[in-house]
């Protein structure tokens, strides 16, 4: 089962949307970066293009793999990918497929659970990866709550636009 790619490729634009608006100094941008020992002119002498460039291919990563976590309906097809026949047009195994799809293949099928299961990769992934790398970089949980927090939010909304559109 291959996603909506317009959707995969809208899914990779959210956390670059999302950093904006999180790490702006209207939300948390003061606090991340006193949390860091960033400036403002430190952050501006960065390569934007080349920051940027590398965030939206390594989104479209992720967006492409997130959306065999999102979609169940992925699951189903992996189990015969070694079956003969399996993408050959008409074969038992892919006529098969096409009924249990038929009946199954919109369930859970939603924003809702989209953003229920990318908030719990990012609760359950994200947070004590990024937990872990801060303490060993001997920075404050303010730090990792900061970013942990981003990324829920983030894998949240493009798990459930993936799932909805994907």
């Amino acid at each position: 089962m291959m996603p909506n790619m317009l959707f995969v490729a809208l899914a990779a634009l959210v956390p670059i949307i999302v950093g904006f608006l999180y790490y702006s100094p209207v939300a948390f941008g003061n606090a991340w970066m006193k949390s860091t020992g960033l400036t403002k002119e430190k952050l501006e002498k960065g390569n934007k293009v080349l920051i940027f460039s590398v965030t939206l291919l390594l989104s479209l990563i992720l967006s492409f793999f997130l959306f065999t976590l999102v979609v169940h309906q992925t699951d189903y097809y992996s189990l015969f990918v070694a079956e003969p026949g399996f993408n050959e047009e008409g074969s038992e195994i892919m006529n098969q497929i096409g009924v249990f799809m038929d009946q199954y293949g919109t369930y859970y099928r939603t924003f809702k659970h989209g953003a229920f299961h990318g908030g719990l990769l990012g609760v359950f992934v994200g947070l004590p990866i990024i937990m872990i790398n801060g303490l060993f970089e001997t920075r404050s949980l303010t730090y990792g709550f900061i970013n942990a927090g981003y990324w829920v939010i983030t894998l949240a909304l493009m798990g459930g636009i993936l799932c909805q559109w994907g």
